[in-house]
């Protein structure tokens, strides 16, 4: 078995839970997209999770020793909906037919969130297999991020904002 720290462990753990809780909710918001190019995002979006999952158990199982790492997370964490999950379904349903775009931004949000926890994950541990794992999923879900920004975009008619002017305001050509 592998020495590792509680720190990159406690970070396993939260990225296990992570993906578990990002599956369940793309995979609601494609049953209730009802757009069949909006689904399939959403399916790709639940299957990247199912893989991240699996780079997170496997790199937990060599730390363990065991690919029985299920006994660290409480059965509540992995099974049924998870809280979180249960509070953008209601979030969604608040927003009296504007569910798809609502899915889109909640899960813009769970892209960020990712960021966040996987950039401060890969700064706070000095375990080299980790910090790069960590770094390259923090990549992919930026990637998600981006992917979901353009298709809100899209849905919304609010396109992209430009960084220069391409004509000049004073007359002056």
């Amino acid at each position: 078995m592998v020495t590792i720290s509680q720190q990159v462990k406690d970070a396993i753990k939260g990225a296990i839970l992570l993906e578990v809780n990002g599956r369940k909710f793309f995979n609601h918001a494609a049953d209730v997209t009802q757009h069949e190019s909006g689904k399939k995002m959403f399916r790709f979006l639940a299957e990247e999770e199912v893989k991240h999952l699996k780079t997170f158990t496997d790199l937990f199982g060599q730390i363990l020793g065991s690919k029985d790492w299920k006994k660290h997370l409480s059965s509540h964490d992995l099974e049924g909906e998870a809280p979180l999950v249960e509070k953008l379904k209601e979030r969604m349903k608040r927003e009296e037919g504007k569910g798809e775009t609502e899915a889109l931004s909640i899960g813009m949000q769970l892209e960020m969130d990712a960021i966040n926890f996987f950039q401060n994950a890969a700064s706070e541990t000095d375990d080299s297999v980790a910090k790069k794992i960590f770094t390259d999923i923090c990549d992919e879900e930026k990637f998600h991020y981006d992917l979901l920004q353009a298709q809100h975009d899209s849905v919304t008619n609010s396109g992209f904002w430009l960084d220069s002017a391409e004509f000049q305001m004073d007359g002056k050509w």
